[in-house]
Order: structure tokens, then sequence, then C-alpha cells
């Protein structure tokens, strides 16, 4: 049984391991700085920096996948919810858990009065383009992402 929660403190360890294995399969893994005590101290200090939902296999006790989100302001569209990541487990994709966090992250979206949201798929990651197609999502082209970092 799948149970879909949001995410609490004690759930980081589990989160950053899911994080992890992200990283991983994006053939990233040494681009990672981010560390649990710091997904801690940014989730749940005095003021968080983001929020997620879990996917929790309640009979293994066990975070099989996330959906990290963070709030931000359009000057066009006001508040839009950023859909930072969703991270399904190996063994646990292809069972609807994905689907189960999105549709949980937009009432999450819908319920703090944001006006939409917003995420952005690699252009290689054809599975994750597919699940996201099924929602009727927009892509944008034409746009080019920057960083800056420190």
């Amino acid at each position: 049984m799948i149970q879909i929660r949001p995410g609490v403190a004690a759930d980081i360890p589990q989160v950053f391991d899911l994080v992890m294995e992200l990283a991983v399969y994006e053939k990233a893994a040494d681009q990672v700085t981010n560390t649990p005590e710091q997904m801690l101290q940014d989730g749940f200090g005095p003021n968080p920096s983001f929020g997620f939902l879990v996917a929790e296999d309640d009979e293994k006790n066990q975070i099989v996948g996330i959906a990290l989100y963070y709030y931000r302001y359009s000057t066009w569209k006001g508040k839009r919810l950023y859909l930072e990541d969703i991270i399904v487990t190996e063994d646990y994709r292809g069972m609807g858990i994905g689907k189960l966090l999105l549709d949980e992250t937009i009432v999450t979206a819908r319920q703090t009065n944001c006006t939409g949201m917003m995420w952005q798929v690699l252009d290689w990651n054809k599975p994750a383009i597919g699940f996201y197609q099924q929602f009727g999502t927009r892509f944008d082209d034409g746009w080019t992402n920057c960083h800056l970092d420190f």
C-alpha cells in the first residue's frame, strides 16, 4: 500500500538517498553538493525554502518517491508552485506512484492559491516527457536555462 503524505524532518535521510539515486540516473552524482544536514536546515528552519510530499510503502515503512517543490513569483502570473523534482525509486517505477505524487502536488498548488505550476525536464528523458504529456503539460521552446553558482 502506497501512501502520499507531506514530508517531515525525519524523512530527510531517505529523501536524500532518492536525490542521490536521481543524480546517478542523470549521470551527475559528482555535481551534488547538498547534504542531508543542509536539507534539514533549509526545509525545516525558521524560513523553509522548500516543501515535499513523500510516497511511502506502508508495508516496508520506506519512502519510495518524493515530489519536492517551492514557491516562486511571476510578474505576469503571480504565485506559482515550482516542482523541482519528482523521484520514484527504480524498483517502484511504472506503478503509478509518479502520478499519485503529481496529482497531490497539483492539489497542494491549488490549496496554496497558486496560479499554476512549473518544472523542467531534460530533453533526453523521454519517459518523463511522456509522463508529463498525460497531464496536458505545455512545453516551452525558446527559453535557455541560466545558472550562477556561488
